[in-house]
């Protein structure tokens, strides 16, 4: 059973639709119930903006997509052109298998090495432990928490702000000669 990462393609919209509408993986995620397919088509149908850093992975298992993660700007000005914000969900039955670790090494990969992200950061659910323990892994730090920060079944619910800087910073090499 091997994992395949690979960029997301328009005729995934229906599986990734599918996993963020999943009843044991929304209340996670900041998405709503119901996740919109045509959403999703007219996202993963949109080119990428020439010279955007941005990736949206999935995690394929025998022809089934299993995860998604990507990385989006965190802004769109100048001043804020390298920080990412990252996401990342797995179906429930592909949880504890190493998905997300695969997923979250791409990532990080992508953005240390290839996109010029200086700032990884996320937000996640105060009590999504099994995630939190996932970015602590890859040298992500908290940095601060937000108070009632989002409605999750009906009960506001606090998040964690968390963030990675690029281990070592990329370097300059003076031309050979």
């Amino acid at each position: 059973m091997s994992l395949i990462l690979r960029r997301a393609r328009p005729s995934d919209a229906q599986a990734v639709a599918e996993q963020l509408a999943d009843p044991e993986i929304f209340p996670g995620l900041l998405q709503v119930p119901y996740a919109h397919v045509e959403l999703w088509e007219q996202r993963l149908n949109t080119p990428p903006v020439a010279g955007s850093a941005e990736l949206f992975l999935v995690a394929e298992r025998e022809g089934r997509v299993i995860g998604s993660a990507g990385l989006h700007p965190a802004a769109t000005q100048l001043r804020r052109r390298h920080a990412m914000m990252m996401g990342i969900s797995v179906l429930s039955e592909a949880q504890g298998q190493g998905v997300a670790s695969a997923l979250m090494k791409a990532l990080l990969d992508y953005a240390d090495n290839w996109a010029q992200v200086l700032r990884v950061e996320l937000t996640v659910f105060s009590d999504n432990e099994r995630a939190i323990r996932l970015y602590e892994r890859y040298g992500f730090e908290h940095e601060g928490r937000h108070k009632a920060y989002a409605l999750r079944d009906g009960v506001y619910v606090d998040a964690l702000a968390m963030a990675r800087l690029h281990p070592r910073q990329p370097l300059v090499r003076a031309a050979p000669g």
